[in-house]
């Protein structure tokens, strides 16, 4: 049945209100307006950043909104105006836009797309309204993408083409926190051939900087985490060595400058925490060393450190989808896995159906296994599965 130009009615999962779990709804998906497409999604990740807007502490949080932002599916219809997709196409939704325009997609210092982030931040599309409407109200988007739905509408450069014959239940994680975790290490941090790396947090986010960090050459890859269960499945990614900071009398920054004669070159802080994000720059060699914040710590909380950590040559830095010009790079990195350079599907361990959406926030906030990565099979929805260091 053609739907362009309809609305389409369709299952998604509908946070109410904070705190609350979602709720498996009937809503309406409105046809895209000019410069904007409708995708069917067919599969989703969901992390850390659904559930902290789900808590109530996101600053930016709005309800009830729909969630989601790590999906991948095909385009269904496209607005006027829309020239670089068709129905049937293959993409990936970016929570990171590039539009190619603005200032900051000019400047090759940075990805931070600037051209919808206002109204994105508002739960809106660009024209300040919504494409969703449950049992009568309006629902919210969230980060540009509302994946935990079977359509979504999506400004159009907040897509990215990629291979038709990649599984969809995989490269949509390729939305978020593979990419990101592998893009600290090679577009922020620079990781150089040879380097001693440190990263703070063996979750997904974790193992994808060790990836990124081995695909740089590092020399010596040391893995920070409190769940020894944890190392094994690191080492296949590329981590040579391992500590556990409660097995330690000292400070894990003491530990690790005196395993590296003085600091580690590079270190990536991937838990969110404001006291581990101190101890990573701390770890980092007098002179050079830098530490990349990729973790999203609590609505409020401030980072410290004494300015002559600083002074001495240490640099702090911050990274958001690991510096990824996302229309330019997302499709190259779905080649890459593709072609067998970029693990994806070794962090995917299990499926579950969206009725089961809630029963994967309770997993991922218990942390009973090491990863999992949760893809949805009500033929459209992944639900990906992060730990992280407390």
């Amino acid at each position: 049945m053609d739907t362009a130009g309809k609305v389409i009615k369709c299952k998604a999962a509908v946070a109410w209100e904070a705190g609350k779990p979602l709720s498996v709804e009937e809503v309406e998906v409105a046809p895209p307006k000019a410069h904007e497409v409708r995708v069917k999604i067919h599969a989703t990740g969901v992390c850390h950043t659904d559930a902290h807007t789900l808590s109530g502490t996101d600053p930016e949080g709005v309800f009830p909104v729909i969630l989601g932002h790590e999906g991948a599916g095909t385009v269904e219809s496209v607005g006027e105006g829309v020239t670089k997709f068709k129905t049937g196409d293959t993409v990936i939704l970016l929570y990171i836009p590039q539009c190619g325009e603005c200032k900051f997609c000019k400047n090759p210092k940075t990805n931070l797309c600037q051209k919808i982030r206002v109204t994105q931040g508002q739960g809106l599309m660009p024209d300040q309204t919504s494409r969703f409407t449950c049992k009568g109200k309006p629902i919210f988007h969230f980060m540009g993408t509302s994946t935990f739905s079977e359509y979504t509408v999506v400004a159009e450069i907040s897509l990215a083409k990629v291979d038709e014959k990649a599984p969809l239940d995989k490269v949509c994680l390729l939305g978020c926190g593979i990419s990101t975790g592998y893009g600290a290490a090679l577009n922020t941090a620079k990781v150089e051939a040879g380097s001693t790396c440190a990263v703070f947090g063996l979750g997904a986010v974790g193992l994808a900087a060790v990836m990124g960090c081995k695909a740089a050459g590092a020399a010596r890859i040391i893995g920070v985490d409190i769940n020894p269960e944890r190392f094994k499945m690191a080492k296949t990614f590329g981590a040579t060595d391992f500590v556990n900071p409660k097995e330690q009398s000292r400070a894990i920054q003491e530990v690790l400058a005196e395993m590296t004669n003085g600091g580690v070159d590079y270190s990536f802080e991937c838990i969110g925490n404001v006291d581990v994000m101190r101890a990573a720059l701390e770890a980092c060699h007098k002179g050079w060393g830098t530490s990349v914040i990729i973790g999203v710590a609590g609505a409020g909380q401030e980072i410290s450190t004494r300015p002559f950590q600083l002074v001495t040559g240490r640099t702090w830095k911050g990274t958001a989808f690991g510096g990824w010009k996302s229309v330019d790079s997302v499709p190259q990195l779905v080649d890459d896995y593709m072609n067998k350079k970029l693990k994806v599907d070794e962090f995917v361990t299990h499926t579950m159906p969206l009725a089961q959406v809630n029963e994967a926030f309770d997993l991922m906030h218990a942390g009973k296994r090491f990863l999992i990565i949760h893809v949805l099979t009500f033929w459209f929805v992944a639900l990906y599965h992060r730990y992280t260091v407390q």
